[in-house]
């Protein structure tokens, strides 16, 4: 890919790796532009089932760079012609699409955490489906500092995983908040000495997995809090009968009686 992000696809999972290790994989145009191609590239790969998110060096992103704030993307008019002109099909816009592609995928992310996780960094990690932590990681919804508020898809992430004092403790604040209270709020999923190892255990395990059942699995789960209950339980009867007797769901059966690994299409 470019400069900012680096991409490598191996047994069915793809690793992302947040490139800047200099500047703390802090956030510039360039890496909102590389990050979004790179999550939208991966939307429609059959190869892929499950993705990891880190960064280079000993910090997971450190957010926006300076230096991005003091440039034209701070300018009133220049952000209200990328916050609100978007391109067709698109609900996120140009500050909000770096961390909102990770929830469009149809396979789960998981995100490893080292060090710094700030801001912008904070809500990339917070999009993805599980966080895992090493015992240093510090995270901070940070945007307060410079006087703004969380932009990057804050309003679809933090509300599903902690309650709302808590949200409002960490916005209001932008206070740092170490890995075992993160733990305990529920920012993150697990602690781990090695969150990369971690991440690529899991994800492995995962791409051992009927990948239609686990694609309608992040479906369900995805849209179960915005539907009523009879809604939500058609859906899961829905998105069973497209999986429920098909190929790969007949391979696991197999695959399970014969303890071997599944070959799925």
């Amino acid at each position: 890919m470019g400069e900012r992000v680096a991409l490598k696809i191996e047994n069915f999972v793809a690793e992302v790796m947040l490139n800047r290790p200099a500047k703390y994989n802090a956030l510039d145009r360039p890496f909102f532009e590389e990050l979004t191609e790179v999550g939208d590239s991966l939307k429609d790969r059959d190869d892929v089932r499950a993705v990891i998110l880190h960064g280079a060096g000993d910090n997971f992103c450190a957010g926006i760079d300076l230096k991005a704030l003091q440039s034209d993307l701070s300018d009133s008019t220049v952000f209200a012609d990328k916050a609100f002109n978007l391109p067709e099909g698109e609900i996120a816009n140009f500050f909000q699409k770096p961390a909102h592609v990770w929830r469009e995928l149809r396979v789960p992310v998981i995100a490893a955490l080292r060090g710094v996780t700030f801001g912008g960094g904070c809500q990339i990690a917070l999009s993805a489906d599980m966080r895992f932590a090493s015992s240093d990681t510090r995270l901070s919804i940070m945007e307060i500092k410079w006087g703004i508020i969380p932009d990057m898809g804050i309003s679809q992430s933090l509300p599903r995983l902690v309650r709302d004092d808590i949200a409002r403790d960490l916005i209001y604040t932008g206070r740092e908040v170490a890995a075992d209270e993160a733990l305990a709020v529920g920012l993150i999923t697990r602690i781990s000495d090695e969150p990369l190892e971690a991440a690529r255990e899991v994800a492995a395990n995962i791409a051992q997995r009927n990948p239609d059942a686990i694609r309608a699995s992040k479906t369900l789960i995805d849209k179960i809090p915005l539907l009523a209950p009879a809604d939500g339980l058609q859906l899961e009867a829905k998105l069973q009968s497209q999986v429920l007797g098909r190929a790969n769901q007949l391979e696991a059966v197999r695959a399970n009686f014969e303890k071997r690994a599944p070959a799925f299409k």
